[in-house]
């Protein structure tokens, strides 16, 4: 069984001394679709074979890799994203490092969050906790897993859905802040949070979102985004009497592989104002810190040209640099730790198959530290009790 917050520690014994193995890793998703990898390698003198001290001669993947019969892992289906929308597996988060004697969730507060279209995920235990709250992107609908990953490190942390799930909108044509709004102060109000203010996390247009709340909520303390643009995108945000209009795209600008696969980077359109244009995030007027995570091989859109004009209006507006983390090979879906990495597959919008990018082992290895950099910042800004990491990049 893995340890409280560290990696599955895998041996085999068994085989003969020096004998030839190979390890195969599965699993099934809610949708039934087949996860594999395997792996072959060779048991020391005495017939052990410890994946740890063991180098992978070949399969999936090659090298020392203690983990990668899990983050190598793909699909029977061709362009499938691992999605866990139900977190009630204990193997699932066993093998990700959360402390399973420490997690809650109580189906009783879900049914009063329903008015938010929301989860949330608790440390067992008296006392107050740190609050975050998460949000995905596109995909829509309510994902649970990186909540419940989070509690296990000690946060209050609620996962919400804003379209596409329940009553809620069928589309994200329009994002109205006021929701949002609501949820930070329930969660405020929660007995278990601490306050005074909540943490944001978000990747795509949840970092999008995330962004907005910082910039014009109250209460914010600290905020992490994940691959975000830094503007509207296609949709329009609302806040009161305040509206961002969306910035649209060039569908003319969409390539086309050789194998069919959509290459939608580069469609948006261009941002002719620099960094004053109407279409941007006011992130000058955010409270607390903000972490920037972006992929430098995201095809979603350029996520390390976006982070780039973000910083250069917020410097132009008197504010400092803001903390910048680039992940050479690694596309767009940044995911916890040993998630295997999603190179393609349909977007809601297009309801296509589009290009996500990343090169496996440097994608695999970004979801690692990114998840560090992740804990080791709310726990300096909300407070916790992770222990800080020093950044690696």
């Amino acid at each position: 069984l893995p340890r409280e917050r560290e990696p599955a520690h895998i041996t085999v014994r068994g085989p003969g001394p020096k004998q030839r193995v190979t390890l195969r890793a599965s699993l099934r998703d809610e949708k039934g679709a087949l996860f594999q990898a395997h792996a072959r390698y060779r048991a020391d003198a005495e017939g052990e074979l410890d994946l740890e001290r063991a180098p992978a001669l070949g399969g999936s993947f090659a090298g020392l890799e203690p983990m990668g019969l899990i983050w190598a892992m793909e699909p029977d289906k061709p362009f499938w994203r691992l999605v866990k929308r139900d977190v009630n597996l204990s193997s699932f988060l066993g093998f990700i490092g959360t402390p399973l004697n420490n997690l809650e969730s109580s189906l009783e507060e879900s049914k009063f969050f329903k008015r938010y279209n929301a989860f949330l995920f608790s440390s067992l235990g008296p006392g107050l906790f740190p609050g975050i709250i998460d949000i995905y992107g596109v995909g829509g609908g309510l994902l649970e897993y990186r909540a419940s990953l989070l509690a296990g490190h000690g946060f209050a942390t609620l996962a919400v859905a804003f379209y596409d799930f329940d009553d809620l909108p069928k589309d994200f044509s329009n994002i109205h802040l006021d929701y949002f709004e609501e949820v930070v102060c329930y969660m405020l109000q929660h007995p278990q949070v601490k306050g005074p203010g909540v943490g944001l996390l978000g990747i795509s247009l949840g970092a999008d979102i995330c962004l907005s709340m910082a910039s014009f909520l109250k209460n914010i303390s600290a905020t992490v985004s994940i691959n975000g643009s830094g503007s509207s995108g296609n949709s329009t945000i609302h806040y009161k009497q305040i509206s961002i209009p969306p910035l649209g795209i060039d569908l003319k600008r969409i390539k086309v592989t050789f194998s069919g696969i959509l290459d939608i980077v580069d469609i948006r359109n261009d941002i002719v104002e620099k960094f004053e244009n109407p279409s941007m995030i006011p992130i000058e007027k955010a409270q607390g810190p903000i972490l920037f995570i972006a992929g430098q091989d995201d095809h979603n859109w350029r996520s390390d040209l976006n982070v780039q004009t973000v910083s250069e209006r917020l410097q132009a507006h008197g504010k400092e640099k803001p903390r910048i983390i680039l992940y050479p090979g690694t596309g767009h879906y940044i995911e916890p730790p040993y998630f295997s990495m999603c190179p393609a597959s349909v977007h809601k919008f297009f309801n296509k198959v589009v290009i996500w990018g990343g090169e496996l082992r440097a994608h695999s290895k970004a979801q690692v530290d990114a998840w560090k950099q992740i804990l080791s910042f709310f726990s300096q800004h909300l407070g916790g009790t992770h222990k800080g990491v020093s950044p690696k990049l």
